[in-house]
């Protein structure tokens, strides 16, 4: 067995720094009870140098291990440790993009992008082909994606991803950005806002991107595809077809009307959108939702899924992801997933 250790980010904001390590250390739990096959033991942590640290124990982690690892939303970097002596590993990123990509927008009540890796990490852990993270293979969709901090991290990961946002002007700023930053990076694409039809009747509009990692890439069919559309969350049916997304994550509003959706709170919310979710999510799939706890409790949202024929994972890594954002907000996280037919 050998004993490594990761030095978190430093860059969080002020207020989700407190809780940095141990939503790291739960992050870390569910990759070990999922792909690494409970591996990692004594996990922890240990301050070298006046630094903290994540450490665990597991015998030598090489390949997609070390691929899993990188991708954890607090890491800034993994030694091995050894006789006092720390030794960097190579741990290679899924990152396709620069990460202004995620870090560029700022505005009111954007959720921390480190947190929203992380909901996707934790969801796409519960599905039934989590290594199709590694190669780009699932689709994500995000139902009440505000400005688009969802779609970018799944871009960022080479992954097709779609979102829902009812509020115009985040739909008008989140399709300026996208156009603005795929200009400034050269990266080759095609854009388009339309508005979607059924019996001449609209019934919103949509904006879909198509962006390839290079230009080779691009030239060669192997696009991303990106698609936002602006129309309420309930209305989701109305564009996509039944089993069409691997990954439903969202972080819900943390008050009664925030983003225009309700204003009967959460579980008012979610009560009438998720039947129409989980008819979007495939088989095998895995649904993350975040939330404001102190809003709604755990067992009833998680009643709510189960009403759904979902699988709630209430097993203890899962279970570790509960924090707080404000005095107003105690945020926390459930993961579902649909059973294979």
């Amino acid at each position: 067995m050998r004993t490594y250790g990761f030095l978190l980010i430093p860059s969080h904001h002020r207020g989700y720094a407190r809780f940095a390590s141990a939503l790291a250390r739960a992050e870390l739990l569910v990759l070990n009870d999922t792909v690494l096959g409970g591996r990692l033991t004594d996990v922890g942590g240990t301050t070298l140098g006046g630094v903290p640290y994540l450490t665990f124990r597991a015998p030598e982690l090489t390949g997609d291990d070390l691929r899993y690892l990188a991708n954890l939303s607090a890491l800034y970097a993994v030694f091995e440790i050894a006789d006092g002596r720390l030794t960097p590993l190579d741990v290679p990123r899924l990152d396709k993009f620069g990460g202004d990509l995620i870090t560029a927008q700022r505005y009111p009540g954007k959720t921390d992008e480190d947190f929203t890796k992380l909901l996707l990490n934790v969801t796409a852990m519960a599905c039934d082909t989590p290594e199709r993270l590694l190669d780009g293979g699932l689709r994500v969709l995000d139902p009440l994606c505000g400005r688009g901090t969802t779609l970018n991290q799944a871009v960022m990961y080479g992954l097709d991803a779609a979102g829902v946002e009812r509020d115009a002007k985040s739909f008008e700023a989140y399709g300026n950005f996208l156009r603005h930053w795929l200009k400034d990076s050269r990266i080759k694409h095609q854009a388009a806002t339309t508005t979607v039809r059924r019996d001449r009747r609209a019934l919103g509009r949509r904006l879909h991107v198509t962006l390839g990692e290079s230009k080779e890439s691009y030239k060669k069919g192997e696009a991303i595809e990106l698609t936002m559309i602006h129309a309420d969350t309930a209305a989701c049916g109305d564009f996509f077809r039944p089993a069409s997304f691997d990954l439903i994550v969202t972080d819900a509003p943390h008050g009664g009307a925030s983003r225009g959706e309700t204003s009967r709170g959460p579980l008012g919310l979610l009560s009438t959108a998720l039947p129409v979710w989980a008819r979007l999510l495939r088989p095998g799939g895995a649904i993350g939702i975040a939330w404001n706890a102190q809003a709604a409790p755990r067992e009833e949202l998680a009643a709510l899924l189960a009403g759904q024929g979902l699988e709630v994972r209430e097993d203890e890594p899962y279970r570790g992801f509960r924090h707080r954002v404000d005095h107003a907000v105690l945020r926390d996280v459930v993961v579902a997933r649909r059973p294979a037919d």
